[in-house]
């Protein structure tokens, strides 16, 4: 089951104020970006942030999952709770980078 539009928009509600929001679209799921870095992930209407050292403290009673077959471990996020979610978002902006963009192929420069 995929997550609803509606609720990919509710969690970027529960964090506003935390600069530029922004989420997309990824295989029936949402990745939601903050200044554009990737800081959570939504899926099946679950919000999950990385395991990182700089959110050990805020997120010590927070349960654990799988956003997806294959991932890695990470924190459910309590998203109803506004406050924990902007702390984690402002927690995990300066451990985040901005991914770099993926070279095209095929493209004009790819033309010999």
């Amino acid at each position: 089951m995929g997550t609803s539009i509606e609720y990919a928009e509710y969690v970027c509600d529960q964090i506003r104020g935390t600069n530029d929001i922004r989420h997309k679209k990824m295989f029936g799921e949402y990745m939601v970006y903050v200044d554009d870095k990737p800081i959570l992930l939504v899926c099946d209407d679950t919000v999950f942030v990385k395991i990182v050292p700089a959110l050990d403290a805020l997120m010590a009673d927070a349960g654990k999952g799988y956003p997806y077959d294959g991932a890695k471990e990470h924190y459910v996020l309590d998203i109803d709770n506004a406050e924990l979610a902007r702390d984690a978002v402002a927690a995990l902006l300066p451990v985040t980078a901005v991914p770099k963009p993926r070279k095209r192929k095929g493209g004009k420069d790819d033309a010999v």
